[in-house]
């Protein structure tokens, strides 16, 4: 019985090794969505550069997009925004959602750093964020033309994860 107490410990701290030591292999980029295969939920919100303008899921259907999470306090987003605005250039459709920000940094960033964005949702308290299952900015959906959510990619988008991982992904929502 002494035994038992004594290789106990030892056990616990093994199994907990392991799961973490199976943890490091893991890509953080690949979190799961549960919106994937579902329309991007409902939302009625006003549009950054205009708050008079209200927009809506109905607004991201008709062409296959990227839906991007992004903010001005994200050290991240102002990595990834040149990315963004070469892509935009080469005629991908690219949304907003500018994520629990002040509208008038927003406003200055998008005019000091060039607009990509077609829309640009402004959802101040989150609550699109939330009903995404956002974790943070950047993150960027991939929605087809009917604006069902299709691929979720977390994390900065450079020009390498964008050729290697992303575009194919984009290309397949283009051809359908």
């Amino acid at each position: 019985m002494k035994r038992i107490l004594l290789l106990l410990p030892l056990a616990i701290f093994l199994a907990v090794a392991v799961f973490l030591y199976r943890g490091l292999f893991l890509n953080p980029a690949e979190l799961p969505s549960a919106l994937i295969g579902k329309p991007v939920p409902a939302f009625s919100l006003p549009a950054v550069d205009d708050p008079q303008r209200i927009l809506s899921a109905a607004d991201l259907q008709g062409r296959p997009a990227l839906l991007n999470v992004w903010a001005t306090w994200c050290v991240a987003c102002k990595a990834e925004h040149p990315v963004l605005n070469k892509l935009a250039g080469q005629g991908i459709l690219i949304h907003g959602i500018n994520y629990k920000d002040d509208n008038a940094a927003a406003r200055k960033w998008l005019e000091q750093f060039h607009n990509p964005y077609q829309l640009d949702i402004r959802d101040e308290q989150g609550s699109l964020g939330l009903d995404l299952g956002v974790y943070g900015a950047p993150e960027t959906f991939f929605i087809d033309k009917q604006g069902i959510i299709r691929h979720k990619y977390v994390g900065a988008i450079d020009e390498r994860v964008w050729r290697e991982q992303l575009a194919p992904l984009y290309q397949e929502l283009v051809n359908e």
